[in-house]
């Protein structure tokens, strides 16, 4: 059975009928409103939580290894992403304590200079592995053709990457042409399929920013899960706002609401504007208070960054010297 049929499947069994438009419409519109006082209320008071001094030391690696260490510019070179590579796989060069990050992040063309730097030392970071990510499907905006998007997936899954992280039609989905959305999905995530039978990892980018609305977040996430995606994701970095706590919240509510239902685990990845060990801490708690310790783990929670990495060196470098080093310790990419 294909990826596709096993979406469809899937999609059937919770909605109840064929994923076309109207049973999608009448499910994601038939979901409870978002209450977004108590939303974000919520996420202010989780926010406030504090980790003990014992902890802290244990938080910092796990942040470090849930980072997606990130490269999309215009600008990218393969020296560069080679050099994001050997800081992913050892982001403190002076300790060997320091775990390695989940995953690097590139577009697709750069996937074959990532591969080439982790030679073997690529594949499940829960392993301890460093992945190789790749957005795909026209990103950051998604506006091509299904068939470009789809060729876009198989030429970063043919390079070798584990992850793809894909756009969704903002522009359909906004139109209420959520089926559209929803083969688009299948189909990507068909695309994903290697030769040997298995598959990368597919990360579906809400673009949060751009949805105005936490019903229409809500909407969205459901449609990710229910077409396929292993992961849902907040944004691409590219539009303002990025990640923000009530609507990460939000989304780690659907992925455990998801769970009841299926008993299937999703994943969640904020991306963007995620700069600081303290603000890093407050997801973390977040992710434990609403879906569960278990989510700790790269296979289940990412943070999509490209500058939080040095903060959270930083600070591991400050336990256990008790002062803070100076500008240069840490690389700025």
């Amino acid at each position: 059975m294909t990826t596709r049929e096993l979406s469809r499947r899937s999609a059937v069994d919770v909605l109840g009928g064929a994923p076309d438009n109207g049973t999608l419409r009448r499910f994601l519109h038939g979901l409870p409103g978002v209450d977004a006082v108590g939303l974000e209320q919520r996420a202010a008071s989780l926010g406030t939580r504090s980790i003990k001094t014992t902890s802290k030391a244990w938080a910092l690696d796990r942040i470090i290894s849930l980072i997606d260490l990130t490269t999309l510019e215009g600008a990218d070179t393969p020296g560069k992403v080679r050099s994001l590579v050997a800081k992913a796989q050892h982001p403190d060069a002076g300790d060997p304590t320091c775990p390695p990050v989940a995953a690097v992040c590139v577009y697709g063309d750069m996937v074959p200079y990532a591969i080439d730097a982790l030679g073997a030392r690529h594949g499940d970071p829960d392993d301890g592995l460093v992945s190789v990510a790749a957005v795909a499907t026209a990103f950051p905006s998604g506006r091509a053709s299904l068939a470009v998007k789809l060729a876009d997936t198989r030429d970063a899954v043919e390079a070798g990457a584990d992850e793809i992280d894909m756009v969704i039609d903002r522009g359909a989905f906004l139109a209420g042409s959520y089926s559209k959305v929803f083969d688009q999905i299948v189909q990507v995530k068909e695309a994903c399929r290697r030769d040997d039978g298995t598959s990368a990892a597919l990360k579906v980018i809400l673009e949060t920013g751009e949805l105005n609305t936490y019903d229409n977040v809500k909407r969205a996430s459901w449609l990710g899960i229910l077409a396929g995606g292993d992961f849902i994701k907040t944004s691409t970095g590219k539009v303002q706002p990025a990640a923000t706590l009530p609507v990460t919240l939000l989304m780690l509510e659907v992925v455990r609401d998801w769970h009841r239902l299926t008993g299937e685990r999703i994943g969640v990845k904020p991306a963007g504007g995620i700069r600081t060990s303290k603000d890093a801490v407050k997801y973390l708690v977040t992710v434990a208070e609403t879906a569960g310790e278990e989510w700790l783990a790269p296979h289940l929670f990412r943070f999509g960054a490209s500058s939080l990495l040095g903060d959270v060196l930083l600070q591991r470098q400050k336990m256990a010297t008790g002062r803070y080093s100076g500008p240069d310790y840490v690389t700025v990419d």
